[in-house]
């Protein structure tokens, strides 16, 4: 793009020439200034003729090129037909940055001189933005209070021009405004504010306030604005309902509160003398209302009550009410006669009558019965609620013919028609007239407890007079009333006696008075005899306090009884000879008689009775009393006090006893071991009732003898009792561990603590992986008090392990503890023909590792020699790891770059402990053809497979694996079998058929060849017949369930044993293929004999024998260690019930027909297991087929890796051969 500045230089470099030249000058149609909006397209033209130089545009002053694309402005571009000299510019969505000075140039060539237009301007304007209301929200409400000035600004920034702002008020004309325009954010831009100040009015209620903004780039003005809502109070309240008339108490009348206008609407609530009585309204929005309404029902409080009704709304400070007052008429609700209406005849009585307020005022006037007596004056006075009260007193004689007449006060008001009365009943009094009674005769005799009948009767009187009896000069008030008929003026009281010793000779009378008093009772007596036996009888005696071979004297006396009673003495049912004192006068008219009797006291006596009967012979009746010895003595115990008391420990027990003494308070005192025990406040020791002690809690150190000595004021005695607290067992000491050399006696002692101590509560077990029977393992038991033993007379290896105690005294729980027995025997190394010797490459890069495995305890120390000569361990090329695990021990010596002349050579391992010592030499030789395997035998058999296992001898040097060859009578050659995996010591033979002999032989092969076939010990094995159900052998073992349990079966066969493992391969995993509904697998019975050791017979009575392994494939010579032996563990995949699959394999032709037998097997689920543990068969395939599948390596050769040490010195290296 070219400057300003040289274009010009060049423009007029051109003009500049010469007409001379007679160039052919360019015409130019001129463009236009140009004023558009904001997002607008402009468009300036500009044509030429006979151009043949460069068109271009120039923006205030700067060239925008010749490319109708302008580069650097992607909304400018050049359109038109260039054919036609247009060259005008476009501009789409213009900007303000648009704004400025545009000249079209054309420049020279040729045939024409430069040409450029004059300069034109576009013009963009920008049209206002949304207004901005700095204090309000847009589109909001805005509460305003009607009168009051608010102000409102409106913002409207970056126009051009600048905008112009409007207010208007819903669609009123525009409302006067202040506004000012400043320079906007940008050059050209302005910015304009507007402030309005506004007073509202009520009418302005809900209506919009707007803020319009406009300029001359704004087709439609931009708009905001808020909704104003106006407050402003309600019109005054208007009460409806009521004109001011007069109403009458218990009518009904609605008063109703209308309250017109105000936002909010008014709140209504009604008074009543100033006291709120209801706050309830409704508001109406469509007529902009409040009404309330108050229903009363009128009563006398209302007359004269002022009625209010007050409207409020927040802009009020004070209410607005209406008011009105109400006229009630209402009359007295009671009429009432005051003073006494009963009086004696030809007496004066004096009432009055008085009424409740009311309005009007009554008039009052008396009745008596249907005469009306003479006027008297009525007197008003002022009553509440306005009202009068009226009130008439009248004085009147009253005679004996007005008795029971009504006396009635009338109040009645003509005016109105009301009339209410009051009445009371006259009553004249006067005396009763007669009396009389009706009762036994007096000669006549009763016995106590009969009842007896007194009847009194009266005549005359007003009222009828009161009858009383009085028994001597006490009322008596009981009796029945029999009021007079209703033609009869006489009144009876019936007393119904139940006779007492206190109603003999006892004097009764009747009383009839009248109610007045004014004049004396009549009145009527009589008396009656009455019999009755003694009330009570007591006895007394002179002493105090009675103590052993002591004289008592005692004297009875006898309660007042008619006629006298008799006395009898009797003790222990005997009757006693007495001393008749006589008869004595006493109460209620009767006699009391009184004797003496005289005893000795003895202790055996103490608590006994001596009665004294009182007996009346005429009334058949008597009464008795008894006194009972309390002969003073020291404590004493029974007969049938405990002196043993047993307890179960942690029990809260008590010591019983059974002590009697007088008196009986008695002074316990406890004592233990020779300490006396402190009863109060203990939290274990309680007094009990009776002097027994309660223990809580009784624990074994509370047992022993407990003495109690027990004291009162008479002298003290004392006793023991043993305390048995018996208890759970417990394990005080165990020997753990225990250690005995082999051969050897051992006992471990058990010591316990435990009560009772019964026979047999020793018992022994084993606690090792497998059953086993201590009587089997020639364990003797033995035990006394509180010690067991288990005594072993000649320790074996297969004696170590671990042994639990547990004492069980029939209190539980029972204790358990174990302990180790610990079997010392000399170094036994691990001498495997495949272990004798090791090969190696001896080229001097390659390392060697030597293994040598012994069983020993205590643990083993190794040592190294080569050729007899120990080895110098501090050669940097020498290095040794020794591992030990329980009782077998590792030693493993690694040679660095081996060479085959410093290297080759018979090493020795020496191992020994404080028990003994055991070599084993080791030939490192050059790698080679492996040996032939050793010790092929059959471990199980069944109709259609049998389980080999052999001993792999040794490799070579390098990774070997195992070949099965196997004949059967009929077929020309031999059939040979791949083991897999390959270098696994075991393996399954399948796809054989039932009770057929085999001939079978194996050989081993590695990288560089083959070894020989165990031809000179091949095997002659028969297989099974054919069974449907499995083998009657039920091991001691738990059952197992589910689709897999023939794999759980055949699984036991892979498991640890003894000192080893022992690795089976197997038929299919899950062993349930529909594909062979006639192959039956070995029961377990025949896998667990062979982990016992046992031998299983097959059908044709071969035996195949069994035992256990060590890891590293050495048969143990003696009875595997127990503290060895591994639990049996099934291997992941055997107790997997999901399917596998395997890559496809050859077979025999009989077995491709049935299927695949095999499935994928993880080897990373069963890192335990060293060797594969399924089958697999193939024709002779290649070692590069396992590879890929599970790579096993030589434990020894292949170990570590061969890399060289570049780090040893030179002559370490070795040399190559």
């Amino acid at each position: 793009m070219v400057p300003w500045g040289l274009g010009a230089m060049l423009i007029c470099l051109f003009l500049g020439l010469t007409e001379e030249e007679n160039l052919q000058r360019a015409v130019l149609a001129e463009p236009e200034n140009l004023v558009i909006s904001e997002g607008e397209t402009a468009l300036l033209k500009c044509e030429a003729e006979n151009t043949s130089g460069i068109v271009q545009w120039a923006k205030d002053g700067l060239l925008l090129g010749p490319d109708r694309n302008i580069p650097g402005f992607p909304r400018y571009s050049l359109v038109g037909d260039p054919s036609r000299g247009e060259y005008n510019l476009q501009i789409t969505w213009s900007r303000l940055e648009d704004d400025a000075l545009y000249e079209c140039q054309v420049g020279p060539s040729e045939k024409s001189s430069a040409v450029i237009s004059h300069r034109v301007t576009l013009t963009v304007l920008v049209p206002p933005k949304m207004p901005l209301l700095t204090e309000y929200l847009a589109n909001s409400t805005v509460t305003w209070v009607a009168g009051t000035e608010y102000t409102v600004n409106c913002q409207v920034k970056d126009a051009r021009p600048a905008a112009e702002i409007a207010f208007s008020k819903g669609d009123d004309n525009v409302l006067d405004a202040e506004s000012s325009s400043q320079p906007g954010s940008q050059d050209k831009l302005f910015s304009t504010e507007a402030v309005l100040r506004i007073t509202p009015q009520s009418s302005d209620n809900r209506k919009w306030l707007l803020c319009r903004a406009s300029n001359s780039a704004s087709l439609i003005p931009a708009v905001t604005g808020f909704t104003m809502n106006i407050l402003f109070p309600p019109d005054a309240p208007v009460i409806l309902g009521y004109e001011g008339s007069v109403v009458k108490a218990k009518d009904k009348l609605k008063l109703t509160c209308i309250s017109l206008g105000g936002n909010p609407l008014a709140t209504l609530q009604w008074l009543k003398n100033g006291e709120v009585i209801s706050t309830n309204w409704e508001t109406d929005d469509t007529s902009q209302l409040s009404r309330s309404s108050l229903p009363l029902s009128l009563t006398a409080e209302d007359n004269n009550a002022t009625v209010t009704c007050q409207a409020l709304n927040q802009v009020l400070s004070l209410p607005l009410q209406a008011s009105v007052t109400l006229q009630v008429v209402f009359f007295p609700e009671e009429v009432k006669i005051i003073g006494s209406s009963s009086t004696p005849e030809n007496k004066e009585v004096s009432v009055s009558c008085s009424t409740s307020s009311s309005n009007p005022p009554v008039q009052l006037r008396w009745w008596l019965g249907w005469r009306e007596l003479n006027a008297t004056e009525v007197s008003i006075s002022e009553g509440t609620h306005g009202g009068k009260i009226s009130v008439s007193n009248l004085t009147y004689r009253a005679l004996r013919e007005d008795n029971d007449l009504q006396l009635t006060c009338e109040a009645f008001n003509e005016a109105v028609l009301y009339a209410k009365k009051a009445s009371v009943t006259l009553k004249v009094l006067y005396p009763p007239q007669k009396i009389w009674i009706d009762v036994p005769p007096q000669d006549v005799q009763f016995r106590v407890g009969a009842q007896v009948k007194l009847i009194c009767f009266a005549s005359g009187g007003n009222p009828l007079p009161r009858l009383d009896w009085f028994k001597e000069t006490k009322l008596v008030r009981d009796g029945i009333v029999v009021p007079a008929g209703l033609s009869g003026n006489i009144v009876s009281k019936e007393l119904l006696l139940t006779t007492t010793p206190s109603d003999n000779k006892a004097t009764y009378r009747c009383n009839a008075s009248s109610p007045s008093r004014t004049q004396p009772p009549l009145t009527a007596p009589t008396r009656l005899h009455v019999q009755f036996p003694p009330l009570q009888v007591t006895i007394t005696t002179t002493s105090k306090e009675v103590r052993c071979n002591q004289t008592v004297k005692l004297t009875c006396r006898s309660g007042s009884s008619n006629p006298p009673a008799k006395l009898t003495w009797l003790k222990d049912g005997k009757k006693l000879n007495a001393v008749d004192l006589g008869q004595k006068k006493a109460e209620y008219g009767g006699f009391s008689t009184s004797g003496q009797v005289t005893l000795v006291a003895f202790v055996a006596e103490h608590g006994k009775r001596v009665e004294c009967h009182a007996y009346s012979s005429v009334l058949s009746e008597g009464v008795n009393a008894f006194y009972q010895f309390n002969i003073l003595f020291p404590p004493e115990f029974s007969i049938n006090q405990p002196h043993i008391v047993q307890a179960a420990e942690y029990e809260v027990i008590q010591l019983p006893l059974m002590v009697s003494a007088s008196p009986p308070e008695i002074t316990y005192r406890w004592s233990f071991l020779g300490e006396v025990l402190l009863t109060e406040g203990s939290p274990r020791y309680h007094l009990r009732d009776g002097g027994s002690l309660e223990i809580s809690k009784v624990i074994r150190t509370d047992s022993g003898l407990y003495s109690v000595y027990c004291e009162n004021s008479e002298g003290h005695s004392e006793t023991a009792i043993l305390l048995d607290v018996q208890y759970a067992p417990s394990i005080r000491s165990i020997g753990d561990p225990t250690t005995v050399d082999l051969g050897g006696t051992a006992e471990i002692v058990c010591q316990a603590d435990a009560n009772p101590t019964p026979v047999g509560m020793f018992k022994w077990r084993w606690l090792g992986e497998l059953e086993r029977s201590l009587e089997e393992m020639g364990i003797e038991l033995l035990s006394e008090g509180l010690v067991g033993r288990l005594h072993i007379q000649e320790a074996k290896r297969a004696h170590a392990g671990l042994y639990e105690c547990q004492v069980d005294n029939g209190i539980s729980p029972a204790a358990r503890s174990s302990a180790r027995l610990v079997v010392q025997f000399p170094p036994e190394i691990m001498k495997s023909p495949g272990q004798r010797k090791v090969g190696a490459s001896g080229d001097g890069i390659s390392d060697a590792c030597l293994l040598c495995h012994a069983q020993g305890v205590p643990p083993v120390e190794f040592s190294w020699a080569k050729k007899g000569v120990a080895l110098d361990l501090q050669n940097s090329r020498y290095t040794v790891l020794t591992e030990h695990k329980a009782s077998v021990h590792t030693s493993i010596l690694t040679i660095i770059n081996v060479s085959s002349v410093h290297d080759y050579g018979l090493f020795t391992c020496t191992a020994s402990n404080v028990m003994g010592t055991d070599a084993f030499d080791i030939q490192l030789l050059s790698i080679g053809r492996p040996d032939p395997p050793t010790g092929l035998k059959v471990v199980a058999v069944a109709h259609n497979w049998l389980a080999l296992e052999w001993t792999p001898g040794f490799d070579g040097g390098l990774k070997q694996s195992f070949h099965v060859r196997y004949h059967q009578p009929g077929t020309p050659s031999f059939l040979e079998v791949d083991v897999f995996p390959p270098q696994s010591p075991t393996f399954t033979l399948t796809g054989l058929h039932p009770n057929t002999p085999y001939n079978i032989s194996i050989h081993a092969r590695n990288a560089l060849g083959e070894s020989d076939f165990t031809d000179g010990m091949s095997l002659i094995v028969t297989t099974t017949e054919f069974e449907k159900k499995p083998l009657d052998i039920t091991p001691q073992t738990p059952p197992i369930h589910g689709p897999g349990i023939i794999a759980n079966k055949l699984a036991l066969l892979s498991v640890v044993g003894g000192v080893g493992s022992l690795n089976l391969s197997l038929p299919s995993p899950l062993a349930t293929t529909p594909h062979y509904p006639d192959i039956l697998y070995a029961d377990i019975a025949v896998v667990y004999l062979f982990l016992q050791g046992t031998s299983a017979e097959s059908t044709t009575g071969s035996t195949a024998t069994a035992r256990p392994w060590s890891r590293l494939g050495r048969h143990t010579e003696s009875e595997a260690d127990a503290s060895l032996i591994e639990p049996p563990r099934l291997a992941p995949w055997l107790s997997s019930q999901e399917p596998h699959e395997y890559e496809e394999v050859m077979a025999p032709p009989g077995l491709k027909e049935k299927g695949p037998l095999y499935h994928t097997w993880y080897p990373e689920e069963a890192p335990w297991i060293p060797e594969y543990q399924g089958p697999y068969q193939q024709r002779r395939k290649s070692l590069a087929g396992y590879e890929e599948i599970m790579p096993v390596y030589d434990p020894v050769a292949d170990s570590l890796p061969f890399s060289r040490d570049r780090s040893l010195p030179l002559e370490h290296l070795g040399e190559l051969v």
